[in-house]
Order: structure tokens, then sequence, then C-alpha cells
């Protein structure tokens, strides 16, 4: 059976799946569009300012329909953002200060959040140069969340719970609604006063909730990704309780200036409609994943999730065993890719992550891993992780290069 061939049979029993999806984005897109009438969106919001930033009127009306969506108090999105691990540094920095002690409740955080903690690099302003500890409750041996561990994890020092929604570069399940839900309740029968901070990244719109509506104090994440609808072109956003979003974007501007600063430069259109095509987009993505879960684990390759799984983020990760594999794969992708066909992604360093990473991103929006990417660090066991997607037909006719590609490589 050729590539084209398996891609067919592929769709035709995925159908009853892509149904399902279908029905999820049309009750997050009503999510959305509620938020939008509550707050009387209009075309006057898209005007925006320049300079510091005061009385952007479309800045502050976007912070209150994305607190809606989200089920917070308050948000902040910002394209001065400039990146998730940006948002997610502030949110830290915002709200831990020296002697408290950090517990990621998930494993080992994804790689660029390493120097940030101060598990790598040195003296570079990191928590554990500001007298911040860190402790990390392993994974099972099933790569599950340690429940018990984590009924007795938390101290009087732990001002804060770290959970990584999105598996990153790891072989475990990412983390649902459920999930988070339990987490939260488990950490505040310990300590109720332990912050709850979520690491939001390529979870949003994939559940009908998110994190805030289930008891999660603190959120951050990326625009370029799921909220962005594909279109963003740049930033990120936090949201939660309300005194603890301003703590974080006295880290993004100053103390004094909080949430007041910040000018949009005349994308707040941009922002509004990319967070509206979202849903969309997000369900598209998953459609995506089940594809290309589907087809490589009838081709022999362990796959995470399952083809058949209910998605949890927008990532797809495939256990390819050789570096030779994970090149060929990217290098694929990147040729039905609409930007940059021509080039051939080579491994290389990249800041944040401690591995060579080989990656394959022709997208419109540089990083945006809402549209279709693929990327793995250069380590054992070569793992590719597919990203996004913004319409499935696009990552079918991308899968047929990648599957002939590793046949030759076989």
């Amino acid at each position: 059976m050729n590539s084209f061939e398996q891609l067919k049979e592929a769709e035709k029993a995925l159908f009853p799946i892509f149904s399902g999806i279908d029905t999820a984005v049309k009750q997050n897109l009503r999510r959305v569009l509620d938020a939008f009438r509550e707050h009387r969106v209009g075309v006057h919001h898209f005007a925006s300012v320049t300079g510091y930033g005061h009385n952007d009127l479309g800045r502050e009306i976007l912070d209150r329909v994305f607190a809606t969506i989200m089920g917070a108090e308050a948000a902040a999105v910002r394209v001065q953002f400039v990146s998730g691990t940006h948002a997610i540094a502030c949110a830290l920095f915002g709200v831990l200060r020296p002697g408290d002690e950090m517990l990621s409740v998930a494993g080992a955080p994804y790689d660029t959040l390493e120097e940030v903690i101060g598990l790598r690099g040195h003296q570079q302003g990191s928590l554990k140069d500001f007298g911040i500890s860190y402790r990390e409750l392993p994974l099972t041996s099933d790569g599950s969340v340690d429940w018990k561990a984590l009924s007795e994890a938390i101290t009087p020092k732990t001002r804060l719970a770290l959970i990584q929604r999105s598996c990153g570069y790891s072989w475990r399940s990412s983390l649902s609604i459920a999930d988070i839900e339990k987490i939260v309740k488990i950490v505040k029968q310990q300590n109720p006063n332990t912050i709850c901070f979520v690491d939001n990244c390529y979870g949003e719109f994939i559940e009908e909730q998110e994190p805030p509506a289930v008891g999660a104090d603190l959120i951050a994440g990326s625009l370029i990704k799921n909220p962005g609808g594909t279109i963003v072109t740049a930033g990120g956003y936090i949201a939660g309780q309300k005194d603890l979003v301003e703590a974080a974007t006295c880290r993004l501007t100053a103390p004094g200036i909080g949430s007041e600063g910040g000018a949009t430069f005349d994308q707040n259109r941009l922002l509004f409609q990319g967070l509206f095509l979202a849903p969309q987009m997000v369900g598209e993505a998953m459609k995506g994943n089940h594809l290309t879960a589907y087809v490589f684990d009838r081709l022999g390759y362990p796959v995470n999730p399952h083809p058949l799984a209910a998605r949890r983020d927008v990532i797809q990760a495939i256990e390819l065993g050789s570096p030779e594999k994970l090149i060929a794969f990217c290098r694929a992708i990147q040729r039905y890719s609409p930007i940059g066909s021509y080039l051939d992604p080579i491994p290389a360093p990249m800041p944040g992550y401690e591995s060579d990473l080989v990656m394959a991103g022709g997208t419109f929006i540089d990083g945006s891993t809402s549209e279709f990417s693929a990327d793995g660090p250069l380590r054992e066991p070569y793992i590719v992780f597919c990203q996004g997607g913004t319409h499935w037909t696009h990552v079918s006719l991308a899968l047929e290069a990648a599957i002939e590609a590793l046949s030759a490589e076989c």
C-alpha cells in the first residue's frame, strides 16, 4: 500500500473522531462568541495607541474578553511577551520571592524553562539566583502524575505548584482538564495558599474549559500557539486571579505600571480575529494529530498519544529511533511547508534548549506551531513532535512525503 492509499484508509477510519472534534469546536466557538457579545466588541476596539500604551481601549476590552473565555478574574494579553516562556517567566518572577519554593508536579519542565529555573546556565538572573528553590515530583513508570507522592508533597515553603499541561519534549501523556482539577484539589487540601500555576501552552481550546475554571490560580501561554488562530504576529498572555495577573505584569513592565502599560501597535484587530479563529484552528490541528498517529502506528512506530485517544494538546509524538529518520522526517515536512520549502533542516543549537534541535517550520509566523511544524531534540530515542496545522488536509499532504522519506531510510 503506497502513502496515498495509507492516508485515505486513515481518513476513512477516523471520520467518527473528526465529527466529534467538530462538535467540540462548535462549543468552544460558542464560548468565544458569548464573550465577544458580553463585552460588546466593536470595530472601535480595533484602534490602538502608541508609546506608553495609555488608555488603549481595544487592549483593555481584549483582556476582559480573554479572561471571560478562560474562566479567570483577569487577563493580560500583550504583544510585548516575546514567547510563551517569557510570559511564564514573568508570572513566576511576579509571584515568587526569595525563600519560596516552586514544586513541579508533573516531572521535569519543558527545556526552555530550565534556565529560567536555574537548572542550566549561570548567573543570568534565574529563580535560583534570587534564592527561590525548586523541586520536582518524578512521574510514575507509566508516565503519569504520582498522585500518592503529590498528596504529601506540599510544605509550608511551597509557594507555587507548577503544572505543565503539555508533554513538552517528554514521552508522557499531556494533562487533561480533569487531571489539572485533581492536582489543584490535592495541592489546596495541603495548603490553600499555594499558588497553582499552569503552563497552558498548546492546550487552549482543546477541551471546553480552561484551567482557571477548575481552580487554577494563574496560567500563561503564547499567542502564536493556539489562541492566536495562526494570524497573530507575536505575544503571549497571562490569566487568573486579578492580583496575581497584576504581579506578573509588573515584571513585564515595572512596579507601578503593571497592566496599564504596553501599546498594541495596530495589532488589536488581529488579536481579536485570531481569538475568534482559534477554536477552528485547534480543531484542524487535532484532526491532523489523529491522522499522524493512526498512520505511523500502522507503520509500526510508537506514537503518543494513541491514534484513538482523546487529545489533550496539539502535539503528536512519534518515536523514530534514529537521528537519520528524525532528520529525514523534518526535511519532508519542510518540503511541504508554504514558506521555505527549499530549505533543508539540519540539527543546530537553539537558545534555551540543552540538545541540538532539528526543526521543520515553514510557517507564515516565525515559530508559530499553530501552523503545521515538526521538531525534535537530537537525543535518544529520537522522537519527533508534530504540532499544529491550519487544516488537516495540509497535514495529510505533508505526511505522504514523510512516509516516503522514512521508507527510503529503512
